[in-house]
């Protein structure tokens, strides 16, 4: 398979955005977890917002990264991958990728509502802190599980565009 390199475009921006929000994201939930370990009512007023703003980086990841696949990965992108030397990194991390993906924003969402609704309680109720701690450091793993397996996507279409050109 001939590939034209002029066809497509290497970085395209909604993967920066895509990639971008969700670290950020994933960051959110790790400053988050660190507020709850000790908390007070200031860290706890802290958490809370750092939450709301994580939900919503999450969010626009998802919508980016979604609208992503829908309009150029699968048309551009994944027979290329597909074709190329290494296509199992659609074959496998791209199908585990996307069943991951549609549960970080939603698992953010119960997160930032365990912090919200119990407020200043969580301070003495070490059981619903330690839910809403280990919520939010989930949320971080598959965060950054995600751009590991971003990266290990990209070197498939990588690859597959270095087999055509060499």
């Amino acid at each position: 398979m001939i590939f034209n390199l002029c066809d497509t475009t290497l970085m395209h921006p909604l993967i920066g955005l895509h990639a971008t929000a969700g670290e950020f994201g994933a960051l959110a939930f790790l400053w988050v977890a660190v507020e709850l370990l000790n908390p007070t009512e200031s860290r706890i007023r802290r958490a809370t917002w750092i939450a709301g703003i994580g939900v919503i980086l999450l969010f626009i990841s998802w919508i980016a990264g979604g609208y992503y696949y829908l309009t150029d990965y699968q048309s551009i992108v994944k027979p290329v991958i597909k074709a190329g030397p290494l296509p199992w990194s659609h074959s496998v991390i791209t199908e585990t990728k996307e069943h991951i993906f549609l549960m970080i924003p939603f698992l953010a969402l119960v997160s930032w509502s365990l912090v919200r609704s119990y407020g200043t309680t969580l301070i003495a109720d070490r059981g619903a802190r330690m839910s809403a701690v280990l919520i939010s450091a989930l949320v971080v793993i598959f965060a950054f599980a995600m751009a590991g397996m971003g990266f290990i996507i990209s070197s498939g279409f990588r690859g597959a565009l270095e087999a055509t050109v060499l």
